[in-house]
């Protein structure tokens, strides 16, 4: 039963490999989006984690502000290493005195 629920994804995905020849190029606006997708699967995961980490809205909490400064970070520098340092380091003081 599990080898049969995991050949129907398979063959999903392979159905593509074997129809890609016929799409000789890929329209612009579908470029588009398919850009946009790994941006939003990443704020779709991290969002919630950061404004309701409790289950309920903490807007000015020490994740959501937390994060804000990391994204200020990574948005200015556009580097990964300090924008989780800067987070960390938001973060981890704010949890000590806010709680």
């Amino acid at each position: 039963m599990i080898v049969i629920a995991g050949l129907g994804p398979y063959f999903i995905r392979a159905s593509f490999l074997l129809f890609a020849h016929r799409m000789e190029s890929v329209p612009e606006t579908v470029q588009t989006v398919l850009r946009m997708i790994p941006a939003a699967a990443l704020a779709a995961l991290t969002a919630p984690a950061l404004l309701r980490p409790d289950g309920r809205w903490d807007l000015f909490g020490p994740t959501a502000i937390a994060g804000l400064a990391a994204a200020v970070v990574a948005f200015r520098f556009r580097s990964i290493i300090a924008s989780l340092a800067v987070g960390f380091a938001v973060l981890i003081p704010l949890q000590r005195v806010l709680g």
